[in-house]
């Protein structure tokens, strides 16, 4: 399955055994089996389909989303070492506490709502005919201390633009580890056929507004009084880089 590529399926049953682990995240292969009333070689016949066009992957019995948008790319930075590579579901704790280790230190709504998000749906990818969502983590010794974010609308006339966020934990800045997630995240939009990513952030936020126009980066539009923050009204900016 191509990254951007809307999931198309032979049957109902195919439609039915992606969406549950799609809603779930990972799925053992026996409480899938569980969910479907399929006999066990209708069952294999269509979990093997689905795995040949690459929508679903396996390992060791427990299935995910087969989602494909990169390798793992290393890096060192004085006397760290760090790789970027894509997420996946045994990151989810992880991601949590990133971004909320970014959240608690700057004022980042976005990103404060795509933690929400993971929560709710306890899935790191999401993809269907709406919408669409990829990570790729930054680790040290296996530990995320890093995210970027794309936001992939599916409707046809949103297809064009996608929102990213990014983020580094405090104790790990300043190693060049926020503009390879956000170049990466660059890359993939442009490689997938995006000719936009934006990202919005309060006005209040100098830090990273002075991050994005430092990596070239417009301000495209100013939301006024669009969050309450401290029990006041503050701006948002939109920031966009054309792809």
């Amino acid at each position: 399955m191509g990254s951007t590529e809307r999931p198309t399926f032979s049957s109902d049953a195919s439609r039915r055994l992606y969406e549950y682990v799609e809603r779930h995240g990972t799925v053992e292969r026996h409480k899938l089996r569980e969910y479907v009333s399929l006999s066990s070689d209708e069952f294999g016949s269509r979990l093997e389909e689905l795995k040949a066009d690459g929508y679903l992957e396996e390992d060791g019995g427990t299935l995910q989303i087969g989602f494909e948008f990169g390798a793992v790319e290393t890096y060192e930075s004085d006397d760290l070492a760090f790789a970027i590579r894509p997420g996946r579901h045994d990151d989810f704790d992880g991601l949590i506490e990133t971004i909320r280790d970014v959240t608690d230190t700057e004022t980042y709504v976005v990103a404060e709502t795509v933690a929400e998000e993971l929560l709710y749906e306890n899935a790191v990818t999401r993809h269907n005919a709406v919408r669409s969502r990829v990570f790729f983590v930054a680790t040290v010794e296996g530990d995320v201390v890093g995210w970027t974010h794309l936001e992939l609308p599916q409707v046809e006339r949103r297809r064009g633009t996608a929102e990213q966020t990014v983020g580094v934990r405090e104790a790990y800045r300043g190693r060049g580890i926020g503009s390879k997630l956000l170049e990466r995240g660059i890359e993939w939009a442009d490689a997938n056929g995006y000719r936009k990513v934006y990202n919005s952030v309060p006005v209040t936020n100098d830090r990273a507004l002075e991050f994005l126009t430092d990596r070239g980066w417009d301000t495209e539009a100013i939301r006024r009084n669009h969050y309450a923050i401290d029990e006041e009204l503050v701006d948002e900016v939109m920031m966009a880089r054309e792809l």
